[in-house]
């Protein structure tokens, strides 16, 4: 009373522990994608905060040894020098009531 039951069920029990293998596979290998992916972007915000950093540090020592301006003259008074022509004269501005009633 042998029957071949035994054997269809070891064919079938290889080729599902080959599908679970390819699976198993395919989720490590995408687990390592994923890794790989995250350690490169933290890679490069390392790098680009390390160039930042730098780039601060130089622009910041070059405004620190620059000559600083000395305070600049008081311009001339109207009328004593001819250069005071550039300058425009100032205008002030004399807002009128748009509520005034005209009689």
């Amino acid at each position: 009373m042998t029957t071949a039951t035994p054997v269809i069920n070891n064919t079938l029990f290889s080729v599902n522990v080959t599908a679970k293998s390819q699976e198993q596979s395919l989720y490590q290998s995408s687990g390592a994608i994923v890794a790989a992916i995250v350690v490169g972007v933290i890679i490069i915000f390392t790098v680009v905060l390390l160039i930042l950093k730098t780039y601060n540090r130089r622009m910041r020592v070059k405004r620190e040894l620059e000559p600083k301006p000395t305070k600049p003259a008081l311009p001339p008074a109207l009328g004593q020098n001819s250069s005071s022509l550039c300058q425009p004269p100032a205008v002030t501005f004399i807002p009128v009531d748009i509520h005034m009633q005209t009689r």
